[in-house]
C-alpha cells in the first residue's frame, strides 16, 4: 500500500513537473511569437514613416511646390498606399498648400503636434481620433470616429533650412488588419489572442473583453492560469516606432494538452511500476514469512517449555543469520538461566540467614527499648515520687521524735507541713503524669511540644518564661525529639523545685552544622564539682543525651544562676 502511494506521489510530481516545464516553454514560445509581431508591425510602421519622408525628399528635389502639382503627386502616394487616409503638405506657415481630395486645404493647422513635430524630423505619431478630418472619413464599425496615427516629415531647402512639412494620416484598420496578418503568420496549430497595448497600458486591439482595460504590471492576463502569455514591452529608447506592448495569449488547455496527456501517461506508467513492484514484494515477503513462521514456532516452543534450542534454517541469506544470530542468544539464555537459579539458591540461603539475624536483632533492639523506658519510668519516679515521699519520711520522723516536746499548736503545725508535703507530692505525681500524657513529641513536633511545656511550667509556677525558636530543628518529631523533650522536663523540674528562680528562658536555634537547645534561669546556682549522693537527675539527663548522641553541658556557679546546652544533629 506504500508502495503504491509513493508510486502515485511520483506519478503526480512527475507529472507537475512536465506541466510546469510545458507552461515555461509555452510562455517562451508566445514570448519569441510577440517579438516576432513587433518586429513586423514596427517594420511596417517604419516602412510607412520611410513613405512619407521619401516623399518630402522627392518634393524638395522636384522644386515643384504648387498646389497642382504636389496634389499630384499626394494622389500618386495615397493610390499605391491605401492606408494612409489623408495626405497634405504644410508650408512653414503651417497652412495646409495642397492635399488629397482637398480636404483641410487653405486651412491653418499649426497648432497641431505632427505639424511642429515634422519641421525638426521624421515623426510618428500617437493613435488618436482624426478630429478635423470628422466630418469627411467614415465611423467605424462600432460608431465610433474613424482613428488614426500621424505620420509627418520636413521639406528642406537647398541650405538646409524647412520649406514645409509633409503630413499623413495613417487608418487604424490598416494597423489592425496588418496585426491579424501577423498574427495568421505565426507558426501554430492551436488559435491564439494577439493584444495590442498602448504605452499608457489601453488595450488597442485585441480580445474584445479586453479593448480599453489597463493591461499593465499588475493585470492578469492569466485570467487565474486559464491562459498562457508571452509579452514583449517595447520603447523607444529600442528604436521602436510608438513604444507598444505585444501580448500574445494561448488557453492553458491547448497550450498544455501534451503536457497533460504526458503526465497522465508518466502517472499510469509508474502506478503500473508501482503495483508491479508491490506484488513482487509481496511475494518476496510471502516467501520470506514463511521461513520467518518456523523461527517463531521454535521460539514459541521454547517459550512453553517444548523445546531448549531453535534449529537453524539451511541457506547463507538473511534469515539463515537470524536463525543462527537467535539459536546463540536462546544457548546464552539457557546457560544464564541456570547460572541464574544457581544464584538464586544462594540467595535464598543468604536471605534466610538475614532474617534470623534481623530478628535477633529486632527482638535486642525490643529488650533495649524496654530497658530504656524503665530507666525513663525510674528517672521519673525520682524526679516526683521519690523526692516527695523521702520529704514526707522525714517530716514524719521528725514529728515522732519531738512530738513528747512539741505543745500542740506545735504538733499540728508540723502535722500540717507533713499534709502539705503530701499533697505537693501528689500534684508533682499527678504532673508528671500529665507530662507524659501530653508529651506527644511526634504528633505536634518539638518546638512545639517545648513552647506547650513551657506555657503548663509558666502557669504552674508563675514564673516569667521567653522562649525562641528557629533552624532545622524546630520541626524535629522523633525519637530523639522525645528524648531532648524529656531533659527539657527534667531541668524545669529541677527549676521547680531548687533554682528559686524569677526568670526562665528556652531557646532552640543553631550552632554551626549543628542545633543547640538551652534552658537558662537566673536562680541561685550551684557548684557543678559537688558531689550530691541520692540524686540522679543530672545523670539521667547525660545518659539521655548519650543515647541519641547529643552533647550536654552545664554551666553555673552560687548565686550565678544555671544554663544547660544540648548540641546534636538537627
Amino acid at each position: 500500500m506504500l508502495l503504491l502511494l509513493a508510486s502515485l506521489m511520483a506519478g503526480r510530481l512527475a507529472a507537475v513537473q512536465a506541466e510546469q516545464a510545458a507552461r515555461a516553454g509555452s510562455q517562451r514560445l508566445l514570448t519569441q511569437f510577440a517579438i516576432q509581431v513587433n518586429h513586423g508591425l514596427e517594420a511596417n510602421l517604419q516602412t510607412r514613416l520611410a513613405i512619407v519622408q521619401a516623399s518630402a525628399d522627392q518634393l524638395a528635389a522636384s522644386g515643384e511646390l504648387g498646389p497642382p502639382a504636389l496634389r499630384r503627386h499626394l494622389d500618386v502616394v495615397r493610390t499605391r498606399f491605401p492606408e494612409f487616409v489623408w495626405l497634405g503638405v504644410v508650408d512653414a506657415a503651417g497652412k495646409v498648400v495642397a492635399a488629397t481630395e482637398g480636404l483641410l486645404q487653405g486651412e491653418n493647422i499649426a497648432q497641431r503636434p505632427w505639424v511642429t513635430a515634422g519641421r525638426a524630423g521624421a515623426y510618428l505619431g500617437e493613435l488618436h481620433p482624426a478630429v478635423l478630418l470628422a466630418d469627411h472619413l467614415p465611423r467605424s464599425a462600432d460608431g465610433r470616429s474613424l482613428r488614426i496615427i500621424d505620420v509627418a516629415a520636413p521639406i528642406h531647402r537647398g541650405n538646409g533650412d524647412v520649406r514645409g512639412v509633409v503630413g499623413a494620416y495613417l487608418s487604424w484598420h490598416w494597423i489592425e488588419r496588418l496585426r491579424g496578418e501577423l498574427q495568421s503568420a505565426l507558426d501554430t496549430d492551436s488559435p491564439l489572442e494577439l493584444l495590442l497595448v498602448a504605452r499608457d497600458g489601453t488595450v488597442l486591439a485585441g480580445a474584445p473583453a479586453w479593448l480599453g482595460r489597463p493591461a499593465g504590471a499588475g493585470a492578469d492576463l492569466t485570467e487565474r492560469g486559464r491562459y498562457v502569455v508571452g509579452r514583449h514591452d517595447a520603447g523607444r529608447s529600442a528604436g521602436s516606432a510608438l513604444g507598444w506592448s505585444i501580448v500574445v495569449r494561448q488557453s492553458s488547455e491547448a497550450a498544455l494538452r501534451q503536457a497533460q496527456a504526458l503526465g497522465h501517461a508518466v502517472l499510469l506508467t509508474v502506478l503500473a511500476a508501482g503495483l508491479l513492484a508491490a506484488l513482487a514484494a509481496l511475494a518476496l515477503t510471502h516467501w520470506l514469512t514463511l521461513r520467518l513462521g518456523g523461527l517463531s514456532a521454535q521460539a514459541h516452543a521454547i517459550r512453553e517449555g517444548r523445546r531448549s534450542s531453535i534449529e537453524v534454517p539451511p541457506g547463507r541469506d538473511e534469515i539463515s543469520a537470524i536463525g543462527a544470530t537467535m539459536a546463540a542468544l536462546v544457548g546464552q539464555l539457557q546457560h544464564e538461566k541456570s547460572a541464574l537459579a544457581t544464584l538464586n539458591a544462594e540467595l535464598d540461603a543468604r536471605v534466610a540467614e538475614r532474617s534470623a539475624r534481623i530478628e535477633r536483632m529486632a527482638e535486642a533492639a525490643r529488650y533495649a527499648a524496654v530497658t530504656r523506658e524503665r530507666l525513663r519510668l525510674a528517672r521519673d519516679l525520682h524526679d516526683t515520687l521519690a523526692h516527695s515521699l523521702m520529704a514526707l519520711l522525714q517530716q514524719i520522723r521528725l514529728v515522732r521524735k519531738l512530738r513528747a516536746r512539741l505543745a500542740p499548736d506545735e504538733l499540728a503545725a508540723e502535722l500540717g507541713r507533713a499534709e502539705e508535703v503530701a499533697a505537693r507530692g501528689l500534684g508533682e505525681a499527678r504532673a508528671a503524669i500529665t507530662q507524659m500524657r501530653h508529651g506527644g513529641v511526634r504528633d505536634s513536633g518539638l518546638a512545639a511540644a517545648l513552647r506547650d511545656a513551657l506555657a503548663r511550667f509558666a502557669e504552674r509556677t508563675g514564673l516569667q518564661t521567653s522562649f525562641a525558636a528557629a533552624g532545622a530543628a524546630v520541626d524535629l518529631a522523633d525519637e530523639r525529639a522525645e528524648t531532648l523533650y524529656r531533659i527539657v522536663e527534667e531541668c524545669l523540674r529541677n527549676i521547680e523545685r531548687h533554682a528559686g528562680a524569677s526568670c526562665v528562658a528556652l531557646t532552640l536555634g543553631a550552632s554551626g552544622p549543628r542545633a543547640r537547645l538551652g534552658v537558662r534561669d537566673d536562680g541561685v546556682g550551684f557548684d557543678t564539682a559537688a558531689a550530691r549522693p541520692g540524686h540522679y537527675g543530672m545523670l539521667g539527663m547525660r545518659e539521655q543525651a548519650a543515647l541519641i548522641g547529643a552533647t550536654l553541658a552545664v554551666d553555673s556557679r552560687p548565686g550565678a544562676g544555671t544554663e544547660v546546652q544540648l548540641e546534636f544533629e538537627p
